[in-house]
């Protein structure tokens, strides 16, 4: 679970991974594009409406001010109402189509989701459209330098200024707490999210989340005890088996910090969460995702 390589450790593995499941990667692409075709609610330009299970939302692009420029991010929630808010970090290959899947899906049970760019430094969204891009050489050098460019401070004064953002948005009933959310190098996002805005930010998910737990000072399990939220901490199998004490050094800081948590190792491998993984798991990502609707009832 480090932070500089989340995920299977080479190419190699990627490919294993696909053949696991019975397909190659031009197959699993087809198989992602087609479920995108399945899961997605049409944009009609702009802010668009749109529908998932049976509710209508409102969705689009939007651009948000901090202080190294414009953030480009996917804002998606129910068409009426005021409801509590979600600030959701993708996975290390950026905001995609995958994770507009995603944030449409928890909209449709009453959030206002902000899933952001968080590479918005150095490009636009999407910079890859696919998970399987990320594991090739030529997505990997493509991305590195953008997350290079993402340090812990950084973090922070971004979770302040999405939060912000949200904060002034209509669709936002302030009077509910925040949740957050994150995927693979995006989890330890989540627990510096808390820890920016500690009054607002009540629940926070880290989905087979890297670098938690690291030798610097301000390691996100160091910083609980600057937060107010409640965590689940999902962990991935294979994450697992590389570093079990990331798991017991979780709980103990927990603990320590005296933070509600739920700290799991899921029988699934790195990016089961995230449709265009190849190391999906629908029955463990369904699971994760009604983990995550529990957790949330606190906002």
């Amino acid at each position: 679970m480090c932070e500089d390589r989340t995920g299977p450790d080479d190419f190699s593995e990627h490919e294993a991974a696909l053949a696991r499941r019975g397909l190659s990667r031009r197959q699993f692409g087809a198989m992602g594009a087609a479920a995108f075709a399945a899961s997605c609610t049409t944009l009609d330009g702009g802010m668009g409406g749109g529908a998932t299970n049976g509710a209508a939302l409102t969705e689009g692009m939007v651009d948000i001010a901090t202080p190294d420029g414009a953030a480009d991010a996917f804002f998606v929630h129910p068409a009426e109402g005021r409801h509590p808010a979600i600030l959701l970090w993708p996975d290390v290959a950026g905001l995609r189509e995958a994770f507009k899947v995603k944030a449409r899906k928890f909209a449709a049970q009453g959030y206002a989701v902000l899933a952001v760019n968080h590479y918005y430094r150095n490009a636009r969204a999407p910079i890859l459209d696919t998970f399987s891009e990320w594991r090739t050489p030529e997505g990997s050098a493509k991305i590195e330098p953008m997350r290079a460019a993402i340090n812990p401070a950084r973090t922070t004064t971004d979770a302040r200024a999405f939060i912000a953002w949200l904060d002034a948005q209509p669709a936002v009933d302030t009077a509910r707490g925040i949740g957050t959310q994150g995927y693979c190098m995006g989890g330890h996002y989540t627990v510096r999210t808390a820890a920016a805005v500690p009054t607002r930010v009540r629940a926070a998910a880290s989905l087979h989340g890297g670098g938690l737990v690291v030798t610097e000072s301000n390691s996100p399990h160091r910083i609980l005890d600057q937060t107010q939220a409640a965590f689940l901490f999902a962990i991935a199998q294979n994450d697992d088996a590389k570093d079990p004490s990331v798991k017991t050094e979780l709980r103990q800081a927990a603990d320590a910090a005296n933070v509600p948590a739920v700290v799991e190792v899921y029988p699934a491998d790195h990016g089961w969460t995230v449709i265009d993984s190849p190391a999906y798991d629908e029955a463990a990502a369904n699971r994760a995702y009604a983990a995550i609707l529990s957790l949330y009832e606190v906002l």
